[in-house]
């Protein structure tokens, strides 16, 4: 008798760094359902995003290829999606897919280009303002999701967008986009947030499933538009942390000595110049980012509950047993990080080229393990379709998690290659980062290089690029990156930069 197609459950979250305990004074986000799913499955703590901006990596989430294959460099390209997706491949298999949330990864939105139903949005988007929450907020009785404003660290931004956002008033967002560069606290109940009402939206649909008694397999796919700015929780959760007991985050005062110059690059006036570039040291006090971190930390664990709601309600219909659940992000925050960043820009320090990632399938993936290896998201799409008995028809540069998890003889990658081309903002840059060991080599095109030691420098303050006595790691490192390079295609050649 034939296996029985397992069920598929991806959650992306938007925006989060891998917090290593300690990384900042041992006070970090908690994300309590995530940490379960590690638990229960396999938790992976070397996990990268294959290019530090949503456009291209979502992209590379669909199709397993680095945004120089695939062609999407930055978030607004409407380049045709003319490749595979795994979303289209599981749907040729028999697979009824659903997606709720932000799309963001090229034209159109998954329902009108990808065959799924459920809901989305074109571009970026902004639940807020479309029929279907509205719909919700009916149903369930609810106001009209209100925030008020404590911080907002781009207000250049309102002669454009975002017209209604000043401090310390209540705000509701009413742009084409929603991802205001503000922090504060969400004024109506939880539930009004876009994290529960796509979390709603997914156990509406599995209840669906299980009540229909289909011996389908099923694909849910639920990306949230947080924990991305704006960090709006509710005071539920800003009161499980206090403020003062976050410590100054390692690289908080790094003066960006010896960095690369993408390093310096940040759009928000409060805490950049005229010309974009970082204002060092932060011209907002530390006791003012424990606020802000305090936010942030707490709108991360608003995620979690909506996350832990679809993970409950698998659980509660009894749809788990035969269901592979992976949760990951897209790319990191830098946070605080760096100088006093807010937001992210090109560069590719670990607070954003690193982050969580987990994935749990009962009987089939032991529980209880920790994953070292170097992994990435551009692997995601690649797993999913091995989960199903399924391949891309074309050569793909991620590879099947499944791999790595289930079978230890088999080889995996000792190297990791992610990449960026900026954000748009300026001229276009090409960077390129390599992992290996203990050592991370950064490369941009026309700026120096960046060399760690992530074992002994983890908030990467030491660049030991021009330094003479790493002048054969640099070299190796190099070499790696080239040889790398070189598996996937020829794509650049790295050494005339």
């Amino acid at each position: 008798m034939e296996k029985k197609k397992p069920n598929i459950v991806f959650i992306l979250n938007d925006h989060q760094a891998y917090y290593r305990h300690g990384w900042d004074g041992g006070v970090k986000p908690l994300t309590p359902h995530f940490d379960q799913l590690g638990e229960e499955g396999v938790a992976f703590t070397n996990a990268y995003c294959a290019t530090p901006l949503c456009g291209p990596v979502r992209r590379t989430m669909l199709n397993g290829l680095y945004a120089h294959t695939h062609k999407q460099y930055f978030n607004d390209s409407e380049s045709p999606y003319d490749e595979e997706s795994y979303l289209r491949l599981l749907k040729k298999a028999g697979y009824d897919n659903y997606y709720f949330g932000k799309w963001h990864a090229g034209p159109g939105t998954p329902i009108t280009e990808h065959q799924c139903k459920g809901f989305s949005c074109e571009a970026y988007g902004n639940p807020y303002i479309t029929d279907a929450y509205k719909q919700y907020l009916k149903k369930l009785n609810l106001p009209q999701a209100r925030h008020r404003i404590d911080y907002n660290f781009h207000p250049e931004a309102q002669s454009e967008f975002f017209e209604k956002l000043d401090v310390g008033v209540d705000y509701q967002c009413e742009d084409t986009w929603c991802g205001e560069h503000a922090v504060g606290i969400t004024v109506t109940p939880k539930e009004t947030h876009e994290a529960f009402f796509l979390a709603h939206q997914a156990c509406e649909t599995l209840e669906n499933i299980a009540n229909s008694k289909s011996d389908e397999p099923f694909h849910l796919r639920v990306d949230f538009w947080g924990p991305h700015q704006p960090f709006f929780p509710t005071q539920e959760y800003l009161d499980r942390y206090n403020p003062s007991d976050i410590e100054v985050y390692g690289n908080h005062f790094d003066d960006l000595t010896d960095k690369a110059e993408v390093h310096q690059m940040d759009v928000n006036r409060v805490i950049s110049n005229k010309d974009s570039k970082l204002i060092v040291p932060s011209p907002i006090p530390w006791e003012d980012w424990q606020q802000i971190l305090a936010r942030a930390y707490a709108h991360q664990t608003m995620i979690d509950d909506a996350g832990g709601m679809i993970i409950n309600k698998l659980k509660e219909l009894g749809l788990d047993e035969n269901t592979i659940i992976i949760w990951t992000t897209d790319h990191g925050d830098a946070i605080a990080s760096h100088g006093g960043h807010f937001d992210k820009c090109s560069y590719m320090s670990e607070e954003v080229m690193r982050i969580p990632m987990a994935i749990k399938w009962p009987s089939v993936i032991k529980p209880h393990q920790k994953q070292e290896k170097l992994v990435s998201n551009m692997d995601i799409p690649v797993t999913i379709l091995d989960a199903a008995g399924l391949s891309f028809t074309n050569k793909v540069h991620g590879m099947s998690l499944l791999d790595l998890i289930l079978d230890e003889k088999k080889s995996w990658r000792t190297g990791l290659m992610s990449e960026t081309f900026g954000h748009g903002y300026v001229e276009r840059i090409q960077g390129r980062m390599y992992v290996e060991g203990d050592y991370k080599y950064v490369k941009f095109e026309g700026q120096i290089d960046e060399l760690y030691h992530l074992g002994e420098d983890p908030y990467e303050m030491n660049n030991l690029a021009q330094k003479e006595e790493y002048v054969e790691i640099k070299e190796k490192m190099l070499k790696g990156l080239l040889q790398e390079q070189k598996k996937v295609d020829d794509f650049n050649d790295l050494s005339k930069w």
